[in-house]
């Protein structure tokens, strides 16, 4: 998961794209990068780490520019390496930088379409790059046509029909602005905003409507599916939607764990669709185990807690803060390597000995993917002296390796794949695991919007909205290998 924003501004605006990465750091803390766009000359940074490491006084003060975008990134396609750093770059047509969003399921042959069609080469392993020389070649093959909004939104339309797979994303066009699109089907957020500024209005396009709220943007609306908004140099926003467009479908799991709480997706507050969550899981423990023993509720930090509310109110049980985050440790599903994940858990949560101690706790956590922070937390509580230790999913077990941009690509690293939910339980030490049902997930994000055609919920469901050509995951789990084997190689 990675996340973009992208401002067209009336004054210099590389302090507020670096604002702007800082409050979608969640979304990714392996690198980070800022390009900005002064005149015709185009400005860069980008590195490896958080974004307050990448990026120093020294290289803010070179990136001039009214106009920029920025990413956070983790890597689910590629290789950890500085180079695939983004926002990339193509020197023509006219100079592009990009930044991506999600995950294409057909990198592999549009890379030698690019090669042995399009005489272009990729030289990393990260398919934004792949999707950036699309739709450089898209663009190029109308420059004949001039850099008009119209031809900008053909090319993307090219890009369309070519790229499968789940992609928001920001790019600076030297010359004519700063274009915006999301997938046909929806899959990555992209919110589009306005402010009036002393010279005119201002635009910006970002991953979550919770940039918009810090930094003073009024709320335009969500991309739709297949839509591409243009800013113009002159300052004019231009506003298309492709042929290619599909059924409405984003990634249920957004609303699950990735997004802020206080961010709007599609028309739906993640905040509220995660108390939904709660009580929706609660139902069914009521309904399954009516005479629950349970003594205390209490949330995996952070992103359960908005659950966690709900459901101690409704089994009339208490709510308690039993583990301590350190907030200065990074979240440990989105860490680049598995070992790195194991190590954190200890050091990241501390249990306060006090809510555990002789109690039949109930551990409620957003997700459970590859079970091994479930499984240290639960010994932890066990350790702080709980009698019994319950733990409850609020969406359903994690099978299927999501394709999408999702860092889950591999099944054999899923806990529940290929294994019973009571085998689950077994291996996590839990007394008892409870699952959210799918239909009951999909139903509390949903809530009454009925815009929505449905969700990507594969992940859960192993049906992916776009297709995926035959022999596809067997290939990302061996590609998925083969970089756990490079990162070994390369750290020691």
């Amino acid at each position: 998961m990675c996340g973009v924003v992208g401002i067209f501004g009336r004054s210099p605006v590389a302090a507020r794209i670096y604002d702007a990465l800082t409050i979608l750091q969640h979304r990714g803390q392996d690198a980070a990068g800022m390009t900005t766009l002064d005149g015709r000359r185009m400005r860069s940074a980008r590195g490896i780490g958080l974004v307050r490491d990448v990026f120093d006084a020294k290289l803010m003060d070179g990136l001039t520019g009214d106009v920029g975008i920025g990413h956070v990134r983790y890597p689910t396609a590629g290789l950890d390496r500085p180079d695939e750093a983004q926002p990339m770059y193509v020197n023509a047509p006219w100079g592009i930088a990009l930044g991506h969003n999600g995950n294409l399921v057909n990198d592999e042959s549009l890379s030698e379409d690019l090669f042995n069609q399009d005489r272009r080469h990729v030289n990393t392993e990260s398919d934004s790059e792949v999707l950036l020389n699309i739709l450089a070649h898209e663009l190029s093959v109308r420059a004949d046509q001039g850099i008009r909004p119209q031809t900008v939104f053909s090319a993307v339309d090219g890009v369309h029909r070519r790229c499968k797979g789940a992609y928001a994303a920001v790019a600076l066009i030297a010359g004519v602005g700063l274009l915006g699109f999301r997938d046909p089907h929806g899959i990555r957020p992209a919110v589009l905003g306005k402010r009036e500024a002393e010279h005119g209005d201002e635009y910006i396009i970002a991953s979550e409507s919770v940039v918009l709220d810090i930094l003073g943007f009024d709320f335009v609306g969500d991309l739709a599916p297949g839509e591409s908004a243009l800013i113009t140099m002159d300052g004019e926003l231009h506003r298309h939607q492709s042929d290619q467009a599909q059924a409405h479908t984003p990634c249920i799991f957004e609303y699950v764990y990735f997004a802020r709480p206080d961010s709007m997706i599609d028309d739906l507050s993640v905040y509220k669709t995660r108390l939904r969550q709660g009580e929706k899981l609660a139902e069914k423990i009521l309904r399954e185990w009516p005479d629950h023993d349970i003594d205390a509720v209490i949330p995996i930090p952070d992103t359960s807690r908005t659950a966690c509310l709900p459901m101690a109110q409704m089994l009339d049980v208490k709510y308690r803060e039993g583990l301590i985050k350190n907030r200065y440790i990074g979240r440990t599903f989105i860490m680049p390597g598995q070992a790195e994940r194991a190590q954190s858990v200890r050091r990241k949560l501390n249990a306060i000995e006090l809510e555990f101690r002789n109690k039949n706790v109930l551990l409620v956590d957003d997700s459970i993917v590859r079970g091994t922070t479930s499984r240290q937390i639960i010994q932890m509580a066990r350790d702080a002296g709980a009698n019994k230790v319950y733990m409850a999913s609020a969406s359903p077990p994690v099978r299927h390796p999501n394709v999408y941009g999702i860092d889950m690509p591999a099944a054999s690293e899923l806990v529940a794949g290929g294994r019973s939910e009571e085998e689950v339980r077994e291996y996590i030490g839990a007394d008892r695991l409870i699952y959210q049902d799918l239909a009951d997930l999909e139903a509390a994000v949903r809530g009454k919007n009925r815009k929505l055609d449905g969700f990507d919920s594969s992940c859960f469901n192993g049906r992916y909205v776009t297709g995926l050509a035959d022999g596809y995951l067997e290939a990302l789990e061996r590609k998925r290998s083969d970089a756990v084997k490079e990162q070994r190689r390369t750290s020691g």
